[in-house]
């Protein structure tokens, strides 16, 4: 080893690494410097700062544009893998005897919901009312990294495919159907045809893309004829429900979540009705990540609800 690669660890500030981390994530210093709650040319000095001590040029900066440089992508990845590991110290030094103690730290797309997982919760906080929650809302491309970076103890979102380097479980399954709002044209008509809903505007989410986690609902919008833009769109189910209510367009919801508010008139659904899309969303952990006793014993209750509960069962109509 070369005696500038010996001097590095005791030389580097470690708070650079969390910086640098947060403006690749921000895609830019002002927004990283908003977020650490930091004046930006404080943001910037660390940065140069690390560029300095590394020897490389990390990001480029220049007037409308910011690029991630190779070493810099290559430095992020690790930076994950430290901040995934320090973050679990916390979790790993409780212990307290028979008492379970800690955070379990949950990466969740938005329009997960599930009787299934809400009562292993229930079960889990009974028996042990000294364990911590975070659930962080994201897309499900987020969601992969941030298991496989080892930055949360454990996801749960939908996956255009299998990632190989996770540990992947179907939690459960939904189908998804067309909806209205209260103050569209169809909402009150007697019957509705295929043919009523040509060219109608829509709204949908961003992962309705070829080849995406929602592509088959992509492909029922496609298959009511329905206009092939969108007038919205959303990554958030929440808030693609309000544009549905809005009438800014039709959308596709999950038939059990919808279900709630077509029975109190605020969504109405829509043909077609046989042959919907049939959605898995996932249950995703790190095999290589160190698991604290509570994301341990947590993980092993959701995977013995999964092992008791036939999948038919947790497929929600």
């Amino acid at each position: 080893m070369k005696p500038y690669e010996q001097r590095f660890p005791w030389q580097l500030d470690w708070n650079l690494l969390r910086t640098f981390m947060v403006v690749v994530e921000q895609r830019g210093i002002s927004r990283a410097a908003d977020f650490l709650g930091l004046k930006q040319p404080t943001v910037s000095a660390a940065l140069k700062r690390l560029e300095e001590t590394t020897g490389k040029v990390l990001i480029v900066r220049k007037p409308h544009e910011f690029r991630v440089t190779r070493a810099g992508r290559m430095l992020y990845t690790e930076c994950c893998s430290i901040f995934g590991t320090v973050s679990q110290l916390p979790s790993l030094l409780e212990v307290d005897g028979e008492i379970l103690r800690g955070h379990i730290s949950i990466s969740i797309a938005s329009h997960v919901i599930s009787p299934h997982l809400d009562d292993v919760l229930h079960a889990f906080a009974q028996q042990h009312p000294n364990v911590t929650y975070s659930f962080t809302v994201a897309e499900s491309d987020e969601i992969c990294g941030r298991i496989s970076q080892n930055r949360a103890s454990l996801g749960i979102c939908l996956l255009p495919e299998i990632p190989p380097d996770l540990d992947v479980t179907i939690l459960y399954r939904e189908y998804f159907g067309l909806f209205c709002g209260p103050r569209h044209k169809l909402f009150g008509a007697e019957e509705i045809t295929p043919e009523d809903l040509r060219g109608e505007p829509s709204v949908s989410f961003q992962t309705e893309t070829e080849d995406g986690p929602l592509d088959p609902v992509a492909r029922l919008r496609a298959r009511a004829g329905i206009e092939t833009g969108w007038s919205g769109v959303s990554s958030n189910l929440h808030e693609l429900r309000r544009m549905i209510v809005a009438d800014i367009g039709v959308g596709a919801l999950p038939l059990h979540v919808a279900q709630y508010d077509v029975e109190y008139g605020r969504l109405r659904q829509l043909p077609p009705h046989d042959d919907l899309p049939l959605i898995n969303i996932y249950l995703l952990s790190n095999p290589n990540r160190r698991f604290s006793a509570p994301e341990t014993a947590f993980l092993s209750a959701c995977r013995d609800m999964i092992a008791k509960t036939d999948l038919s069962e947790r497929t929600y109509r």
